[in-house]
Formats: C-alpha cells, sequence, structure tokens
C-alpha cells in the first residue's frame, strides 16, 4: 500500500472538509475491513468514497467486479488512472445520495455487497437509501462514526435507541466488528470510527400490515421521545381513534411507558393497531 501522504503530495491533493475526507492510511485495518466483508471472486462490490482508490484496487483482487462511486471530481480523475485498464473496476463520478439507486443497479446479479467508508455527513441517510433499497444487496460492510454504530445496534432502553435502530433491525442483524483510532486516517477525524457488518433480509422479521405506515409511526413517536407514548402520538401527525388508550392496553401497551422503551414487535402491534 503506497504512502497516502506521498499519493496526496504527489497529486496535489487537499482533503475537503465539505465532503468528509478522511484517508485511511493503516494498512492493517483496510485488510480487515476487506476479511471481514467476505469477497471472492464471485461478487460484485459496491463502494462508496474510493477517494485514492487503496481500498478499490484491493477489493478487485478479489472480487468479480468493483463499482467505486465518487462525488470529488479530483479524486475521479486520480482513481481512472490508477484503474486503467482494468476490467475489473467501474469508476462513476456521481453524488451516491443524489443517484437513483433503485433504477441504476436494477437487475443487477450477483447481488451487490456494499463495502465502504463513509463521510459521515452522509452515513445517516445513505444508511436509510441501502434500507429502502435493500433488494439489491446481500452485504453491507460499512466503516462510519462510531456515534452512529452504535446507533445501529442500540437496544430499546439506550438513550441511542430510535428510528435508525429500529429500521436497520428491522431487515438485518448489525455488528460492530472492530473500532478505529483517529490516527489511522489522514487527516484524523475528531472522533473514533467503527466497522459494521449486516447481512440484509429481503422481508422484515416481524409481520406489519403496511411498511410505510410502520414507518411513519416510528418516526412520528420519537419526534417526541421524551413525553410518554400517548402524548408522542397525540402530538404527530397521525390520525388515532377516539378510544385509542383503551386500545393500546388491551394489546398490552401502556400508554404512559416512553418510546424509546418500546422493541420492534411492539412498535409493529402500535402500527397494526392504528391501521
Amino acid at each position: 500500500m503506497p504512502s497516502v501522504k506521498k499519493e496526496l503530495i504527489q497529486y496535489r491533493v487537499i482533503p475537503r472538509k465539505r465532503w468528509g475526507q478522511h484517508f485511511l492510511i493503516d494498512k492493517n485495518i483496510l485488510n480487515k475491513i476487506i476479511q471481514t466483508a467476505q469477497i471472492d471472486q464471485e461478487d460484485v462490490v459496491l463502494e462508496v468514497g474510493p477517494g485514492m482508490g487503496e481500498m478499490t484496487l484491493s477489493l478487485a483482487r478479489q472480487a468479480k467486479k468493483v463499482i467505486a462511486i465518487e462525488i470529488d471530481p479530483k479524486m475521479v480523475e486520480i482513481l481512472k488512472k490508477k484503474v486503467a485498464g482494468n476490467a475489473k473496476v467501474e469508476v462513476i463520478e456521481e453524488d451516491v445520495l443524489a443517484l437513483d439507486i433503485k433504477n441504476y443497479f436494477s437487475g443487477q446479479k450477483p447481488l451487490l455487497k456494499v463495502v465502504a467508508n463513509l463521510p459521515y455527513q452522509i452515513s445517516t441517510p445513505l444508511l436509510f437509501q441501502f434500507i429502502e433499497s435493500r433488494e439489491l444487496f446481500s452485504t453491507l460492510t460499512l466503516m462510519l462514526q462510531k456515534e452512529v454504530a452504535e446507533r445501529m445496534v442500540a437496544t430499546p432502553g439506550n438513550k441511542t435507541y430510535g428510528p435508525l435502530s429500529i429500521f436497520i433491525q428491522l431487515f438485518s442483524d448489525p455488528s460492530i466488528c472492530f473500532f478505529i483510532k483517529p490516527s489511522a486516517f489522514f487527516p484524523p477525524p475528531k472522533v473514533e470510527s467503527a466497522v459494521v457488518h449486516m447481512i440484509l433480509n429481503q422481508k422484515p422479521k416481524i409481520k406489519l400490515n403496511d411498511e410505510r405506515w410502520f414507518k411513519k409511526v416510528v418516526r412520528g413517536c420519537f419526534s417526541y421521545r421524551r413525553k410518554t407514548l400517548m402524548n408522542a402520538l397525540k402530538h404527530a401527525d397521525l390520525f388515532l381513534p377516539s378510544d385509542l388508550e383503551q386500545k393500546m392496553e388491551k394489546i398490552g401497551l401502556d400508554p404512559r411507558r416512553r418510546p424509546e422503551t418500546l422493541t420492534l414487535e411492539e412498535f409493529a402491534n402500535l402500527s397494526n393497531l392504528l391501521n
């Protein structure tokens, strides 16, 4: 692995705060991420934010194909030079949040494995986007801010438990594989990072009458997470039956509980009740 710092000087690249650019400089961590992703010769890998391409090239040595999406035109120029003549790598210059992933990769076989060092400022919206397009992916191996990783695996009653925890856990069993110190990057970020691995399920773990309605109920409740469940629902933009309190008690839900204490199954029961 060439010295990233030397390459940045060679290509006259200044890391951009605008795009949250922190380049991984620890080869051991890079290898550990690829090992966690379990890439083999039949896999097609989607990499988001390839940067200088160190992970891209390492992935290409093990995968059937690597599709790298990069927003920074300078990085795209450098990456295309590095992979020139390598038929296993496709570089796409695009803002991944603006890309219609479902249409762009529609019909992709085999299912994509995502491996990405996610810029902190886009990690949460991109996670929701991946979940919405889950039929395209088999696994996600993501390096992101430690705080976001902890929210993904949080359980009911935890202060970090919220919509991200619920929607991620509804379709996968996320696990934090290891943490990464800021010194593994250049420039070093102000926070620690974590690598999370997820095997995606196409169907939710629990039975939902209406998935969209379930998500609306969850978001409505957590918009007022410090209120009781009953008060949170009253303030949310939801149509509620006049005898809601009695109906909640019939399915074993105490209206005085707070939203952050409800399990996936309890949110599903509440959603189905309100629907």
